[in-house]
């Protein structure tokens, strides 16, 4: 019979997340005869395993259940033998990043019919993983748990594992610290499904005649809710299963943002949350400035330790303006000034780096260069070693001032100007908006290729483009600092067969010397990626191409299992494989992958909230091929809600108000 290894990675954040990470099924049916103990034969395709798993991370706890069904004639008497090690990997570990600070494991045993892992940390944390079975075992020896089941004709029999996993003080009383017995798996399948349902009912209800599209936003939505974590009581999107389940800033605030239609409970959270991790001092192992936004949070074992600089860590160069970014964003959803003034000192200490620290060469744009022994080479979304590539296939050489990151404090200096004269201080909002349209001015010269017919990646060291073609620039599209002319070129030359796949814009163009298909950021396609790029063609009336990506990013999801969009897929062309090709360590479920779809809904339909007037603004609402009909109920607009229905036409969507409440104005543009 099959054995089973459980291997323990315990990431502490894990543990804070709210709701199940996965519900998994698998159904294994034996091909071939089976022979038990030398004599009793079982025929091919008599006997069916069935193995559920489902992870409770709120109890860092997975539950397994082996179902063992006999769809033949005669009962079985089988011997089954589970076998079990325990790693206990920090994840830099487990991601063959790091591997220091290992500490001490003691041998495992059984005690009370449970087997018992115990782990010593390096950080004098103590980590535990204890398997527990019913019914018990028949034997057990050192790591293996032996069952003798007899499975009757047409009958089933089930062995269910739970593993528990702990951490606690070295000095603490272990014995306190002993997992509980574990309720029923029924009850907890039944707890976390109320949780997911608790959370659907907290998000916008999009139902469509496209069985597709409410299959691809359900699942984004119930991912979501699954990715939710806690921190100082306050919740955010986790990065992505299973390598970045942890607080970040850049793609907490991009999810927070992406989500603002659907939920825009958590981008509060998220802001007080990151603000209050801000940069207060210069730190150089930490890449910490007064003002930044954090990049990542990590509280695994070498983080306790000090092997790594995530606690938190720093090396980021677009999560402040983004941050500034989601507080206008989030304002304009709300209506309420009251975050804006709690975080002024936050946003303030923001604008002040921006100014000052980031402009490392003095040439007014935001700019990185690492200075952790431990950091990150490069600091934008694309933060791969190998990312920021030269024509020549060289890598850029720092400081390095990004595309896209000029369009994102363009765009925060806007929306904070906006919040400036909302608090009746219009010199400060001014005083932003002139600084803004400077940054514009200057980002049109310096920015442009003329040869390549859109924005350069960015620029390097004494301020040479790097001159590759890239989708980096249509976030810059999306943020309204590109010039009129110049932004309709790069959308004509991002939608050319060597940058669109089919399933959606490469992060390079197949004719850049770097390119790569499956290279992370070098030719892949991210759903995320994509979003912002059509919300870019839509600043710019380009609806065409902007619903072209809705629809072939739809189509790619139709592709993976459970229509849930991963991380990044490969960047082969439609026409090589008809199918989009998995990029082999992808996170899925991954937060801004799921926010994808949802972003490209508020983009599409046109939705433009303005809450301090009480008012939602539909402009130019736009449906792709493969949809006729939208309903969304419970949009939030300040105090009011909205129940509207899209009807797609031959040149752009009706839209019906079906309700309103609080006197909520809708006011459409066609």
């Amino acid at each position: 019979m099959p054995c089973g290894r459980a291997r323990s990675r315990l990431d502490h954040p894990l543990a804070r997340t709210t709701s199940p990470l996965e519900n998994l099924c698998e159904l294994l049916q034996f091909h071939k005869d089976l022979h038990v103990d030398g004599r009793e034969l079982i025929p091919n395709e008599e006997l069916g395993i069935r193995w559920e798993r489902v992870l409770d991370a709120g109890q860092t706890t997975v539950h397994e259940i082996l179902t063992f069904r006999n769809f033949g004639q005669h009962a079985y008497d089988l011997p089954v033998t589970l076998r079990f090690r325990a790693g206990f990997e920090d994840i830099f570990s487990v991601r063959e990043l790091l591997h220091e600070a290992a500490g001490l494991q003691d041998p495992p045993g059984w005690r009370d019919g449970r087997l018992h892992f115990v782990y010593r940390g390096a950080d004098r944390l103590r980590r535990t993983m204890t398997v527990q079975f019913s019914p018990e075992p028949h034997t057990t020896e050192e790591i293996a748990a032996t069952f003798r089941i007899k499975v009757p004709a047409r009958d089933a029999v089930a062995i269910s594992v739970t593993i528990v996993l702990r951490e606690c003080a070295e000095e603490t009383d272990a014995a306190r610290h002993m997992p509980h017995p574990p309720t029923t798996v029924d009850r907890v399948v039944g707890s976390l499904r109320k949780k997911s349902e608790a959370w659907m009912g907290q998000c916008s209800n999009l139902h469509s005649d496209s069985l597709l599209l409410n299959s691809v936003v359900d699942r984004s939505l119930r991912d979501l809710g699954m990715l939710r974590s806690q921190l100082k009581e306050k919740e955010y999107f986790a990065a992505g299963v299973p390598w970045f389940v942890a607080l970040f800033g850049r793609d907490s605030l991009f999810v927070a943002l992406e989500m603002l239609a659907f939920q825009p409970d958590i981008a509060k959270q998220t802001l007080r949350l990151l603000a209050s991790y801000q940069g207060q001092r210069i730190d150089q192992w930490r890449d910490e400035e007064p003002g930044k936004i954090l990049h990542e949070l990590r509280v695994g074992e070498l983080a306790g330790t000090g092997e790594i600089p995530h606690t938190p860590f720093f090396g980021t160069v677009d999560a402040t303006p983004l941050f500034l970014l989601l507080l206008g964003r989030f304002s304009d959803w709300t209506g309420d000034l009251t975050l804006f003034h709690e975080l002024q000192g936050a946003i303030e200490l923001a604008l002040t780096w921006i100014a000052d620290s980031a402009d490392i060469s003095g040439n007014g744009y935001v700019e990185y260069q690492c200075k952790s022994d431990k950091g990150l080479v490069n600091q934008g979304w694309k933060d791969s070693g190998d990312a920021i590539v030269c024509a020549d296939g060289s890598l850029a050489t720092p400081p390095i001032a990004l595309v896209e990151v000029q369009g994102y404090v363009f765009a925060a200096k806007h929306a904070i100007a906006d919040l400036y004269d909302r608090a009746a201080d219009s010199g400060r909002a001014k005083q932003l908006r002139r600084e803004a349209n400077a940054l514009k001015a200057r980002f049109n010269r310096d920015f442009w290729c003329e040869e390549q017919g859109t924005f350069a990646l960015a620029l390097e060291a004494h301020a040479q483009q790097v001159a590759v073609v890239s989708s980096n620039p249509g976030h810059a599209l999306w943020t309204g600092i590109a010039d009129e002319d110049k932004a309709h070129r790069s959308v004509a030359r991002l939608m050319k067969e060597d940058m669109f796949s089919g399933w959606g814009v490469r992060t390079l163009s197949t004719g850049e010397r770097r390119y790569n298909p499956v290279g992370y950021h070098l030719g892949t396609v991210w759903p995320h990626d994509n979003a912002l790029l059509a919300a870019g063609f839509r600043r710019h009336h380009e609806d065409e191409a902007a619903l072209e990506i809705f629809t072939a990013i739809s189509e790619a999801a139709m592709h993976f299992r459970h229509h849930r969009l991963p991380e990044a897929l490969a960047g082969f062309g439609r026409e090589d494989f008809q199918v989009p090709v998995h990029y082999p360590v992808a996170c899925h479920p991954q937060a801004w992958a799921a926010g994808a779809v949802p972003f490209l809904l508020t983009t599409c339909l046109g939705l433009e909230p303005d809450a301090f007037n009480n008012r939602l603004q539909i402009v130019r609402p736009r449906l792709p091929q493969f949809v006729d009909r939208i309903a969304l109920c419970g949009l939030r607009i300040g105090r009011g809600t909205a129940d509207l229905e899209f009807r797609r036409t031959g040149n752009g969507a009706t839209v019906d108000v079906l309700r309103t409440t609080a006197k909520l104005e809708v006011e459409i543009d066609r």
